[in-house]
């Protein structure tokens, strides 16, 4: 038996925690991580004791909003915020903690993750999100592309 790469493994993690999605869209799942340790896991829904999307329908998709663009259209939280508010509301710094997370972030969250002092971002699946690249750029935190097959979530492997 050949034992997983750190990176292949928390990868798998992530795209673990996106099966807990509550999104219709696009299932995301996050997770930070300091010195092999999980700090927080973040998936994208709604916040905590509202509906959700699978209850009360997409207002995206009601509105016609491509992906990528007015993401304050949305009742749902990003996994990579929610991986970050869960780390704070329980008193962890995630100061040089790496992300990894089944999508390439998007803008509002790369703001987020610089400003909390992410060191490195580690993604499955891209987004194309030219502003998030070039402040990503900018800020020279490390972002790298994993494959992994995706168990859960929009592009999961099928059977």
């Amino acid at each position: 038996m050949t034992r997983k790469s750190r990176d292949v493994y928390f990868a798998e993690i992530a795209d673990l925690v996106s099966s807990r999605s509550t999104c219709l869209r696009n299932q995301v799942g996050a997770v930070l991580v300091k010195d092999s340790q999980i700090l927080s896991t973040g998936y994208n829904g709604a916040p905590k004791g509202l509906p959700h999307c699978e209850q009360v329908g997409c207002l995206r998709e009601k509105m016609g909003v491509k992906p990528g663009e007015r993401h304050e259209l949305c009742r749902g939280l990003h996994a990579e915020q929610n991986a970050i508010i869960q780390a704070a509301y329980h008193g962890i710094s995630v100061k040089d903690a790496i992300l990894y997370c089944t999508t390439r972030p998007c803008v509002i969250c790369t703001k987020m993750l610089i400003n909390a002092g992410i060191k490195e971002i580690v993604y499955i699946e891209e987004y194309q999100d030219e502003l998030a690249a070039e402040l990503l750029n900018e800020s020279k935190m490390q972002i790298r592309k994993i494959t992994i097959p995706r168990k859960y979530g929009r592009n999961a492997v099928t059977d």
